[in-house]
């Protein structure tokens, strides 16, 4: 799909792949959210986080050297500082306990942040050319 689409592979990989993979839980979250359970709403979301970032990248990993792909667990500086700046706004919003919309508004604009720069990171390969 990289090769064949001038989306980049920081876009997939930090977008594509995490809506698709996760659908079952993003759903099980708003629904229990709209019931005004946010601590199952948020153990659920916190949780598919864990299981992607401690299994799946792994998994995928490891696959990928039995398939002869050339993979590996390094992450350049845009997905290091976008992971770690999400789990500082999460680890905020999270410690009082509560919520409320505006907290919600956060989460969404700093997720189309992310997305909206990933869509434009250049490739491996162009980076250099910058």
């Amino acid at each position: 799909m990289i090769d064949q689409s001038p989306v980049s592979q920081a876009f997939i990989g930090l977008i594509i792949l995490p809506i698709v993979g996760n659908a079952a839980e993003h759903v099980t979250a708003v629904t229990v959210a709209t019931k005004n359970k946010m601590d199952l709403a948020i153990g659920v979301a916190v949780g598919s986080s864990i299981q992607i970032a401690l299994f799946v990248t792994p998994f995928v990993v490891l696959l990928g050297w039995i398939l002869q792909r050339d993979m590996s667990l390094f992450f350049n500086l845009f997905e290091t500082s976008s992971l770690f700046v999400t789990a500082f706004v999460v680890n905020f919003l999270v410690l009082d306990g509560r919520s409320n919309y505006l907290e919600g508004a956060l989460l969404i604009a700093a997720y189309i942040i992310i997305a909206v720069a990933a869509f434009f990171y250049p490739d491996t390969g162009a980076q250099s050319v910058l």
